[in-house]
């Protein structure tokens, strides 16, 4: 071969090298980018909960008046979260990650600051308008940055994982910041690591036209919505503290039927609605995503009320409660992923079944709990059963979503069943909060666990009656949890 030819060939591959090694670095940033801004949305859902105690001391909040500070986040959250999708996919995925990253930070920094309760609440409603702009910007963003297939597979399920872990580090990282620097630290370490995720993303990622022809914004559907369930939960919260049939109570369950009706005539007339029509239809999505509301509602109770039980009801400390919870932290992602596995030879209805049991048990196990019951025998065995039940539930859910939808609407079926994850969450706060706020002691702690144990044995019926008892092809399709999830297109929504 010739020197020139050989030389050529050099110079080409050192050309091609450093360009191959440079994309590699930056798709690798991506993927940290993304993930790191998940991890941050994910956190905040949880953060609070051992911090609450301290929160209510030092701000003077009533115990009804509390809940806010978790149910804000999450209904805002749920409530935008299909609309940030549309954004996505109009404006581009850089435009509304940097949107909401900024948003975030600067709701992170008033929150951390806050003087005054109502301050606080309004900053975390704030930061979950922010995370229903992250959470699809940096899904599309990875759909956009890497190949379809494997590759897409691998990067999702890390982006998975670390979204289902975020939510339990956060109860960990509570306990620990509130007995450290002190709650504000909960909201004012995301100031930092906002900023720096914003430089990534400002450095990182190019610019889109916005698309105005792509899809329309269903602007008064989702503000109808969200308006609603707010109002919902205030009436809730009055009916608690005015008495059920107080003339201020049903005013506002009345004003929240009005705006979800508005809702739903919205929807049924707008040409790019929230909730598409084919949604009502299949019989199997319904019925996972009220399984997936249910189930979350018990779960984020169980949490709750546990947080608030350990340090009002049995004495202890914010570090001792956050470490108390790893036992449930650790324990769900291996047997999510395991679950995952598993379903390649179990039937999805049957592990969806035995999560749910665990979890309904778990809660029905702390109604018995007494002032003189110790963490091994008392906290213990309910914690480890609440984190294989959500484990278990996590992968059947989503797989059960996704059977017999089509790819094309695989990334919108992924977003509603996440809207009515963090919506189901925030409910289930609202109505455990309803009882701790009228019961008295360890007995209103004794009456909200049995209120998540229904929550989670309603999932458990929805379940049993909703998902067919045959395994269908298409379960045997997606047994291994990730196959639709390498077709998600831009965006969730």
């Amino acid at each position: 071969m010739c020197p020139e030819i050989i030389n050529d060939r050099q110079i080409i591959n050192e050309r091609r090298g450093p360009n191959t090694r440079t994309r590699r670095i930056r798709r690798r940033l991506v993927l940290v980018l993304a993930c790191a801004a998940q991890a941050m949305v994910g956190v905040d859902m949880a953060i609070v909960n051992v911090a609450l105690p301290s929160i209510q001391r030092d701000l003077g909040m009533s115990e009804a008046m509390l809940q806010w500070v978790v149910v804000s986040y999450g209904l805002l959250l749920g409530g935008f979260l299909l609309l940030g999708g549309r954004m996505t996919d109009r404006f581009g995925h850089r435009r509304i990650l940097v949107a909401g990253l900024a948003v975030f930070t600067v709701a992170s920094l008033v929150a951390g600051w806050s003087a005054a309760a109502e301050q606080l609440i309004v900053a975390r409603a704030v930061q979950g308008l922010g995370a229903a702009l992250i959470t699809p910007a940096a899904l599309s963003l990875l759909a956009v940055t890497f190949a379809e297939g494997a590759e897409r597979n691998r990067v999702l399920g890390i982006f998975g994982a670390v979204g289902g872990i975020s939510g339990s580090m956060g109860v960990v990282a509570s306990g620990l910041l509130a007995a450290g620097p002190g709650w504000r630290w909960a909201f004012l370490i995301n100031v930092p690591v906002g900023v720096v995720l914003l430089g990534l993303a400002v450095l990182l990622l190019a610019g889109t036209r916005p698309d105005a022809t792509r899809t329309r914004l269903d602007l008064r559907g989702a503000t109808t919505v969200t308006g609603g369930l707010l109002l919902l939960v205030y009436a809730l919260q009055r009916a608690a503290t005015d008495g059920r049939f107080s003339a201020t109570s049903l005013v506002f369950f009345a004003a929240a039927v009005a705006l979800l009706v508005a809702f739903v005539r919205i929807e049924a007339r707008s040409p790019a609605p929230l909730v598409p029509r084919w949604v009502i239809g299949n019989r199997r999505f319904v019925a996972a995503n009220i399984t997936a509301f249910l189930t979350n509602s018990a779960f984020l109770s169980f949490i709750f009320v546990g947080s608030l039980l350990m340090q009002q009801g049995l004495g202890y400390g914010p570090t001792r409660t956050g470490l108390c919870w790893l036992a449930t932290t650790a324990t769900i992602l291996p047997v999510a992923m395991a679950g995952g596995r598993l379903a390649a030879r179990v039937r999805v209805r049957r592990l969806l079944l035995v999560g749910l049991a665990l979890l309904a048990l778990a809660a029905l196990w702390l109604t018995r709990i007494s002032a003189d019951s110790g963490y091994l025998g008392g906290l213990l065995p309910a914690f480890l059963l609440a984190g294989v039940g959500f484990g278990l539930c996590g992968p059947s859910l989503q797989i059960g979503a996704l059977a017999g939808v089509t790819h094309a609407d695989a990334g919108l079926a992924s977003g509603l069943l996440e809207t009515v994850r963090e919506i189901g969450g925030a409910a289930g706060v609202a109505a455990v909060t309803a009882v701790l706020v009228s019961g008295h002691g360890l007995t209103g702690f004794h009456t909200a666990f049995a209120v998540v144990a229904l929550w989670g044995f309603g999932a458990l019926i929805c379940a049993t009656l909703g998902f067919d008892r045959r395994r269908s092809q298409t379960d045997e399709e997606k047994s291994d949890g990730d196959v639709d999830l390498g077709n998600l297109p831009s965006s969730v929504g």
